[in-house]
C-alpha cells in the first residue's frame, strides 16, 4: 500500500490558525511525530506530507499546512503556500479550538467555490465546551465533529465523520477502464520502447492500464508500435481495443483495421484525470491556430528533457509542421501557470498521471476561466495526425463534444 502513487491517493489537506492543533491532529493520525508541536505559533512553515492507509477509503496522503493567521513578510510566503494546497488536497479538514472567526470562514469560502469537500474539527474537547459551535455549524450546514488529538476514542469519531464526508469517487473509485472492458475482453496495448522509456520498466499509465484490465478479468497482449500488424495477425479474433502510446498514433493507426477500436493511454487518462469532454471540445480549436497565435505545453511533473522529449520537441514540432514556424510554442513544467493566461490560444496539458483528479480539474478551471482552451497530449497528438475522431471513437460523448465544437 505504501508504494501507491501520490496520484492515487486521496488528499487531505488540513487547514486553520495558528495554534489550533494541526501537527498534533496529523501525528495522532499517524501514530508518529510527523510535525514538530510546539506552543510556539508558526511552527509548521512549509506543507508536511504523510501517506497512510485509513480504511476504507484506502491510501491517503495528509497535508498539515501554516497557519492562515500567520504575520510578517516571512509569514506571508508560509501563507502563501499554504494557500497553494486549496487547489492540491481533495477534502480538508477546517481545524479550530472553539472560535469560528473570519479566519475559519474565509478557509470554508474557499473549499465551497472550489467544491470541495470538508469538515470542521473542533479540537482540544478537553479544554472546551463545543456544544454551542456543534450547533452553530450544523445550522450552517457544516459537518463538524469535535476531538482531542490525545484520546483515541475521539480521533474515532474523526475517522467516521471523515469517511462520510469523503468524496464519492474515492469512497466508491470508478476504474480506470470503467464501461470499456468486461470479463473476457481481449486488449491490445502498443507500448514503444523509446529514448522515453524508463530503463527495464514501464510508465505509470501503462501499469495502471495494465493492473485495471486485470481487475476487469480480461486480458491483454502487448507489442512495440512497429509490430502491431504481425501482432494482430496472430489473433483468432481481434482485440475489443487497441490501446497505443500517444506518440505513436502516426505509426499505429494505418496498421489497425478500422472495425477494431483505437485511443491512447493519454485519452484514457483524460478521462480518468480530468474532463474528457471539456479536453475534447479544446482540441477542435487545433482546427482554427493561425499562425501567430501562441500556444502553451503544459507538464504536470519537472523532468530532466531528453533529445526526442514529448512535450518540449516532438508536439511543438508537430505544431510548427502544420502551423508554420511563426507559431509561438512556450513550455512551462510543475505546479505553476503563468500569471496570464489570457495570451494564449490552447493550452495541450501532458496526461497528468502524478497528479490528482482533483488537481487536473482545478487547472481545468483555472485556464478556461482565462478564455484559453485547453486539451491533452493524446488528444492534441491525434487531432494533428488527423485521427482524433476514431481515437474518440469508445466515448462517444466526448467525440460528439469535440464534433460539436469543430462545427461551432
Amino acid at each position: 500500500m505504501q508504494r501507491t502513487p501520490k496520484s492515487l491517493r486521496l488528499h487531505i489537506a488540513i487547514f486553520g490558525r495558528r495554534n489550533v492543533g494541526k501537527s498534533s491532529l496529523l501525528n495522532a493520525f499517524v501514530h508518529q511525530e510527523v510535525s514538530i508541536v510546539s506552543d510556539h505559533k508558526g511552527t509548521t512553515t512549509d506543507p508536511i506530507e504523510k501517506t497512510m492507509e485509513l480504511l476504507p477509503l484506502g491510501p491517503v496522503v495528509l497535508i498539515d499546512t501554516a497557519g492562515l493567521d500567520d504575520e510578517g513578510d516571512l509569514g506571508g510566503l508560509r501563507v502563501e503556500r499554504t494557500l497553494r494546497q486549496f487547489d492540491r488536497c481533495d477534502m480538508a479538514l477546517i481545524v479550530t479550538d472553539n472560535v469560528w472567526g473570519e479566519d475559519e470562514k474565509r478557509i470554508h469560502e474557499a473549499l465551497e467555490a472550489r467544491q470541495i469537500p470538508h469538515l470542521a474539527v473542533l479540537n482540544k474537547c478537553d479544554l472546551y465546551d463545543h456544544a454551542p459551535l456543534l450547533e452553530m455549524l450544523e445550522s450552517m450546514k457544516i459537518p463538524a465533529v469535535s476531538v482531542c488529538a490525545h484520546e483515541d476514542a475521539r480521533m474515532e469519531l474523526l475517522y467516521r465523520a471523515l469517511i462520510r464526508t469523503a468524496p464519492a469517487e474515492f469512497a466508491e473509485s470508478q476504474p480506470l477502464l470503467d464501461g470499456l472492458v468486461s470479463a473476457d475482453d481481449h486488449l491490445l496495448l502498443v507500448i514503444p520502447i523509446d529514448k522515453e522509456a524508463p530503463k527495464g520498466r514501464l510508465i505509470a499509465p501503462q501499469v495502471q492500464t495494465i493492473r485495471a484490465i486485470l481487475d476487469a478479468h480480461a486480458r491483454c497482449s502487448i507489442c512495440s508500435e512497429q509490430d502491431v500488424g504481425r501482432m494482430l495477425e496472430t489473433f483468432r479474433e481481434p482485440p475489443k481495443l487497441v490501446i497505443t502510446d500517444s506518440q505513436a498514433f502516426g505509426i499505429v493507426s494505418p496498421q489497425v483495421p478500422p472495425e477494431i477500436m483505437l485511443t491512447g493511454f493519454s485519452i484514457l487518462f483524460a478521462r480518468f484525470k480530468g474532463e474528457l469532454c471539456e479536453l475534447a471540445r479544446g482540441a477542435a480549436v487545433l482546427s482554427r491556430l493561425q499562425a501567430d497565435d501562441r500556444v502553451l505545453i503544459a507538464e504536470a511533473c519537472t523532468h530532466h528533457p531528453i533529445q526526442d522529449d514529448i512535450g518540449r520537441v516532438k508536439i511543438p514540432g508537430w505544431l510548427h509542421k502544420r502551423f508554420g514556424d511563426s507559431l509561438r510554442v512556450d513550455v512551462v513544467s510543475g505546479q505553476e501557470l503563468p500569471p496570464d493566461l489570457s495570451a494564449y490560444r490552447l493550452v495541450i496539458h501532458c496526461g497528468a498521471c502524478m497528479w490528482t483528479r482533483r488537481q487536473m480539474l482545478e487547472r481545468i478551471r483555472i485556464v478556461r476561466m482565462s478564455g484559453a482552451a485547453i486539451t491533452n497530449y493524446g488528444m492534441a497528438i491525434a487531432g494533428l495526425h488527423g485521427i482524433l475522431d476514431r481515437a474518440l471513437e469508445p466515448f462517444p460523448d466526448a467525440l460528439e463534444a469535440w464534433r460539436a465544437a469543430i462545427e461551432a
